[in-house]
């Protein structure tokens, strides 16, 4: 068990070194310590092939999982042996069964709809999700999100290295222009009661903070959406103020839809979803939809043209109404 923990404790050193976030941290923690597990506290340097195989077949076959979350775990034992043990698997040709993908049409709202939830949040939140929608933006993009990434000048948003790692940059929505400039004040006004304080500090992405070691004090890099309380830092156990956690902001996107009464599952990505439709809706082309949405292929964006096609079918009547 001592030699397991220690390997697992390797797994989170390389991840931190590689300035992979927290929730790659559990996921990839997590499924290592599944594979190891499944054979009965095998150590992966005894293991291969043939191993990962019945791994990955068994969450496909007896555990159901989602062909995501079996990518996710193929992911994870992949970063374990590359990165950890220094085994290059790519000679290995790794022949699992593949969880069965099942094509899904992204769920939209409508304007309408759109409005209607946004008109059962307050605060922060309003503002968040408004932003989300209004920008195209995924949820994790809209929180981590700085004061220096507001373009009040040339009416844009700076996204940093999302998930494809490609940084862009989306219109801001004018409409949101006033209440943001007045949003930053308030960062600007909370920055320097938390200096005052003995806080002030916000985590770095990166080596920034060793390249600039004054940068996390500076108000440029604070959070636009941080949470109410000072809180410690999982990793380095420093007390600062972090962004509003994506729970917090889940949850009171699932109740203002209760309170909105719509019978669609209302998520954080639905806006995102519901921005690129209405876009194509008015006839942006496709590849600047692409653009804005950070996509690396616009055969994944094309899926909007399937949204609007189901769409432009409810238009169509039924014989008995002829």
């Amino acid at each position: 068990m001592t030699h397991k923990k220690k390997l697992l404790d390797l797994v989170r050193d390389k991840i931190r070194f590689k300035h992979y976030s927290i929730s790659t941290e559990k996921t990839y923690v997590f499924w290592v310590k599944h594979y190891i597990i499944f054979h009965n506290k095998k150590h992966p340097i005894e293991m291969g092939k043939s191993e990962i195989e019945a791994f990955l077949t068994s969450l496909a076959t007896k555990k159901k999982v989602a062909p995501t979350t079996q990518n996710q775990a193929f992911n994870a034992i992949l970063f374990l042996y590359k990165e950890v043990l220094g085994i290059d698997m790519s000679e290995w040709n790794i022949q699992a069964l593949r969880a069965q993908e099942r094509k899904h049409i992204p769920v939209v709202l409508t304007t309408e709809e759109v409005q209607k939830v946004l008109q059962n949040l307050t605060g922060i939140y309003k503002l968040v999700v408004t932003l989300m929608y209004g920008c195209g933006l995924r949820m994790n993009e809209v929180l981590n999100i700085r004061v220096k990434d507001m373009d009040f000048g040339f009416d844009k948003l700076y996204v940093w290295d999302s998930k494809s790692l490609k940084d862009r940059t989306v219109p801001l929505p004018l409409k949101l222009k006033d209440e943001l400039q007045v949003q930053v004040k308030k960062i600007e006004e909370m920055h320097q009661k938390d200096m005052s304080d003995g806080f002030g500090t916000v985590y770095m992405p990166f080596a920034y903070e060793k390249k600039y070691p004054k940068a996390k004090s500076e108000t440029k890099w604070q959070y636009l959406f941080p949470m109410n309380n000072i809180s410690k830092d999982p990793r380095s156990n420093v007390k600062r103020r972090h962004h509003i956690h994506p729970q917090t902001l889940g949850r009171n996107i699932k109740i203002a839809a209760q309170k909105a009464n719509l019978n669609k599952r209302v998520t954080s990505h639905i806006f995102r979803h519901s921005y690129a439709t209405h876009l194509l809706q008015v006839g942006i082309d496709l590849r600047s939809i692409q653009e804005l949405l950070g996509h690396k292929s616009v055969e994944t964006t094309m899926i909007y043209t399937h949204v609007v096609s189901e769409m432009n079918k409810a238009k169509l009547i039924s014989p008995l109404d002829f």
